[in-house]
C-alpha cells in the first residue's frame, strides 16, 4: 500500500530548485541549487533561511539514506539545527551542499553539512539532529 504522505520530490525541494546529485553512499548526500533572485534579501545576497533550508533537506535525506543502508524505511524529523553563515552567497551562483551523518543509532542521527558556492568558497556550515520514525 502506498504512503500518501510521501511526495517525490518534496515541495520544499521543488520550490528551492534543489537537485540531488549524489546519494550513492549511505549517510551522505550532495545537493545543488542555483541561488536565484527570489532568494535575495534587500542587500542582494541570498537570505540565510534559504541556505538553512538547503542544508536541512540535504541532512534529512542523508539521515534517510543512513537508515536505508541498514534496511530500514524511516521518516527523519529535524529536532534541532544550527547554521553558521561564513560568506555571502551571491545571486546567480550555484550552491552545493554536502551532508553526512557523523553518528547515528536506532532512534536518532547526528548530521553535518557544508554549503559551498561555484567558486569553491565555504558559505555555511550546519549541524542537526534527526529523529527516526518507522514507515510501513
Amino acid at each position: 500500500m502506498a504512503d500518501n504522505r510521501i511526495q517525490v520530490p518534496p515541495n520544499c525541494e521543488l520550490t528551492l530548485g534543489m537537485t540531488c546529485v549524489d546519494k550513492e553512499v549511505a549517510g551522505r548526500t550532495v545537493w545543488r541549487m542555483r541561488a536565484d533572485e527570489r532568494f535575495a534579501n534587500p542587500a542582494g545576497i541570498v537570505q540565510g533561511g534559504f541556505i538553512g533550508a538547503m542544508a536541512d533537506s540535504a541532512m534529512g535525506s542523508a539521515a534517510v539514506t543512513y537508515a536505508k543502508g541498514s534496511g530500514r524505511k524511516v521518516f527523519a524529523s529535524n529536532v534541532e539545527m544550527k547554521t553558521s553563515f561564513l560568506a555571502a552567497a551571491r545571486v546567480g551562483s550555484v550552491l552545493e551542499c554536502t551532508a553526512v551523518i557523523v553518528s547515528g543509532g536506532a532512534r536518532v542521527a547526528f548530521a553535518e553539512a557544508e554549503v559551498v558556492d561555484d567558486g569553491g568558497r565555504l558559505v555555511a556550515r550546519a549541524s542537526s539532529t534527526y529523529l527516526f520514525t518507522e514507515r510501513t
